[in-house]
């Protein structure tokens, strides 16, 4: 029988690892296939599954917002406004036990691993308090940030669901409902808790201003001010609803630009500031008597707090260079 002299493998063996090859690569398919389909049907089930757990209305109503940190009548709780805001534009669900004993956890884990590469206890404690406080708020904002820019991109989407819902002949709270039940989060979340309020007993413009106040997003800002402005004065909804779509889409289109044009400056600043960082820790790592042999001197503390500084001070700058808000 012939062989292959490359591989010394026989014809019918190839033919057997192609097989075996082809169907282990067909079988990945179809799992992350199916993971992700079942991540974004639990995605646009969100509400629908807290819907079946709670039985009647009013239950559901006050379960959402428990769950977005809100209070019973739908306003945010007592203390740290700004928290809170974070907490409601973040959308995430409102745990504050679980997130102490998580945050505790990182804490710790990260004040002890400072603590044993670097043979120091007070650095230890400053990366842990560093971690436990700064740590949580760090991720919330990019949860809220993520979440905004989901909303820009999903936003003319769910108005045109709701002028096609419409000019079909559906009163508005239908069509917003229609929303709630067929986009995916955020959106579908935002709108279904105002389809709920209306079917609570808000008004329209209620509903809709309180889903403005929990997105905090200058398009969702420009939808409640059109639906308002045509409870108030009359008009051709559907009408201002398409406009609206078309003015969300420019500026989405306009902040890809931005993104676009500001990238260079986003990996100098990133660069800028990972090289200096990982080469102190590599150094240290490496030879911890590197710096820690002087690390006493009060002229090399007095020049790291410089540099650190001035780190601060060309980040800050850089941020403010890129920031280009529409």
């Amino acid at each position: 029988m012939p062989v292959l002299p490359a591989l010394n493998i026989s014809p019918p063996v190839l033919v057997f690892l192609i097989l075996v090859f082809a169907a282990a690569a067909a079988a990945f398919q179809t799992i992350f296939g199916l993971i992700k389909v079942g991540a974004v049907k639990r995605r646009v089930n969100q509400r629908l599954a807290v819907a079946e757990k709670v039985g009647n209305l009013p239950d559901l109503v006050l379960e959402l917002r428990k769950q977005r940190g809100l209070s019973a009548d739908g306003a945010r709780r007592a203390g740290w406004a700004w928290f809170n805001d974070l907490v409601v534009r973040s959308g995430v669900i409102f745990r504050p036990k679980q997130w102490a004993i998580i945050a505790a956890g990182f804490a710790a884990g990260g004040g002890l691993a400072v603590g044993i590469v670097s043979h120091s206890i007070p650095a230890g404690i400053v990366v842990g308090l560093v971690v436990g406080l700064l740590g949580p708020l760090f991720l919330l904002k990019r949860k809220a940030k993520k979440r905004a820019k989901m909303l820009g991109d999903q936003l003319p989407n769910a108005l045109e669901v709701v002028v096609r819902s419409l000019e079909a002949g559906h009163p508005v709270p239908t069509a917003i409902d229609l929303v709630g039940k067929e986009m995916p989060d955020p959106v579908g979340s935002e709108f279904g808790m105002a389809a709920d309020e209306i079917a609570f007993g808000s008004t329209l413009e209620q509903a809709v201003g309180r889903m403005a106040d929990r997105c905090r997003h200058p398009d969702m800002d420009l939808f409640a001010a059109t639906v308002r402005l045509q409870e108030r004065s009359g008009g051709n909804l559907v009408g201002l609803l398409k406009m609206n779509a078309n003015t969300i889409r420019e500026r989405v289109r306009m902040r890809l630009k931005i993104a676009a044009a500001s990238s260079e400056g986003r990996a100098s600043a990133m660069i800028l500031t990972a090289a200096p960082i990982c080469a102190g820790l590599l150094l240290q790592l490496s030879s911890p008597d590197y710096y820690g042999g002087v690390i006493h001197e009060r002229g090399v503390q007095i020049t790291l707090g410089i540099v650190a500084t001035w780190m601060t001070l060309g980040n800050l700058i850089m941020r403010r260079m890129i920031d280009m808000r529409i």
